[in-house]
């Protein structure tokens, strides 16, 4: 289980949020942690460490005053660490190759494949013609209603009528190189992990997934790596000290086997 951290992007600022409460209307989301720090220190941080996978998310949409803010941060994160992180938020055929060149190891993309409630398989082979597929990460973050999962677009806000389960699984793999899976029901909370969907994704575990949402001590990082069968992926927020939170991120690069560089 690799530690794959994050840097979230809202309002100009790196911040950890309850990710359910986030809306577009008013650049609104409830904050659990508002850093002093600017996205490159975060980015030389992880650098140091030798974690790579990470991803930065832009949680304004481009309409947004904030926009060119948030875009300006996830930038210049880019540049202090190039090939070794992500980056989603907005992301499309179009501008994708931006977001590359700028030191993006891969981008992350939902709302322009997940679109009118379905996968929209033009826009996704349109991109991963554009990028290529080792290139490309599929961003399945979800909310749970009944017994399935469904995937959520534009920030978390909207619900698809697609649900996490094997076959897509196994046909979006086709095209992604990756999957990122915020639960968003628990995502910022730090309360424990969506238990349901760790088992699901680690039975399936195909290609590499990194999980998020809940993480709150390091009985809930050890639930994960058993549940998960050892092969999911973890980003923690807003748990770790780094964001506010009481798990000490030395502590945790050393469980996840990453230590600091000389």
């Amino acid at each position: 289980m690799e530690f794959r951290p994050c840097i979230d992007i809202h309002n100009g600022k790196v911040k950890q949020i309850v990710g359910g409460s986030l809306r577009d209307e008013g650049n609104q989301a409830t904050e659990n942690f508002v850093s002093g720090q600017d996205a490159a220190f975060f980015a030389g941080l992880y650098q140091r460490r030798g974690l790579k996978g990470g991803h930065i998310i832009l949680l304004n949409p481009a309409g947004s005053e904030f926009y060119e803010a948030t875009k300006a941060q996830a930038v210049k994160a880019l540049h202090v660490y190039p090939g070794g992180m992500q980056v989603g938020g907005g992301i499309n055929a179009d501008n994708a190759g931006t977001f590359l060149d700028a030191g993006a190891s891969h981008v992350i993309v939902t709302s322009y494949v997940f679109r009118d409630g379905e996968v929209n398989y033009g826009n996704l082979k349109r991109l991963a013609a554009v990028v290529g597929r080792n290139r490309l990460v599929l961003d399945l973050s979800c909310r749970r209603q009944g017994k399935e999962y469904y995937i959520m677009t534009d920030r978390w806000q909207r619900f698809t009528q697609e649900t996490i389960n094997v076959s897509l699984l196994g046909r979006l793999s086709q095209y992604a190189d990756e999957f990122l899976v915020h639960a968003v029901d628990v995502e910022g909370k730090a309360q424990g992990i969506e238990e349901g969907l760790v088992r699901l994704l680690g039975d399936w575990g195909k290609v590499p997934i990194t999980y998020a949402g809940g993480v709150g001590d390091f009985r809930d990082l050890k639930l994960l790596q058993e549940l998960g069968k050892g092969r999911l992926n973890v980003t923690i927020g807003s748990a770790l000290d780094i964001f506010g939170g009481e798990m000490g991120f030395e502590e945790v690069c050393k469980f996840c086997g990453r230590e600091e560089r000389g």
